[in-house]
C-alpha cells in the first residue's frame, strides 16, 4: 500500500488525473478499513501529510515530493532524513524508483491525452502474490 500511495502522489502532483483515479482504486482494493483510502486522498492532496502518515512514511512521502517537483534540489540530506526515519538503501532506491516511473507515467499519459473514459478502475496492483495472477477478483 505504501508503494502504492507514493504512486498516488507523485500523480497528484503532477495533476495526472487518469493515474489517480485508476492507482486510488488499487489503493483501496489493498486497504481492508475503507476510510483508510480517503483519509490518504485527502492527505495528498491537501499537502497535510501529518494528518495520515507516520514519520517514516511523510519522511518517504517528502523525498517522493521532492523528486517529483524539483529533481535538482535532491541533496545527500533528502537521503539521509530517510535513513533517519529509518529506510535503508534497499528501501531509499524502491522509493527514488517508483516516483520516477510515476513520473514518467504522468508525463506519458499527460502527454497524449488519455482519459479514463471506457475504463475499469483499479485492476493494479494484482490480488495476489502470484506474478501471473492478473483475475483482480
Amino acid at each position: 500500500w505504501l508503494l502504492e500511495t507514493v504512486g498516488l502522489y507523485v500523480s497528484v502532483l503532477n495533476d495526472c488525473t487518469y493515474c489517480v483515479a485508476h492507482h486510488f482504486a488499487g489503493l483501496s482494493r489493498l486497504l481492508p478499513e475503507k476510510n483508510r483510502s480517503e483519509e490518504i486522498r485527502q492527505a495528498l492532496e491537501t499537502g497535510l501529510l501529518e494528518k495520515a502518515f507516520a514519520p517514516r512514511e511523510r519522511a518517504i512521502l517528502q523525498y517522493a515530493r521532492q523528486l517529483t517537483q524539483s529533481p535538482r534540489d535532491v541533496q545527500q540530506k533528502s537521503i539521509q532524513e530517510m535513513r533517519e526515519a529509518g529506510l535503508d538503501d534497499g528501501e531509499i532506491l524502491e522509493v527514488n524508483q517508483v516516483a520516477s516511473y510515476f513520473a514518467y507515467v504522468n508525463r506519458t499519459v499527460l502527454g497524449l491525452g488519455v482519459t479514463t473514459e471506457g475504463d475499469t478502475l483499479g485492476l493494479s496492483p494484482g490480488d495476489s502474490a502470484e506474478p501471473d495472477n492478473w483475475q483482480h477478483r
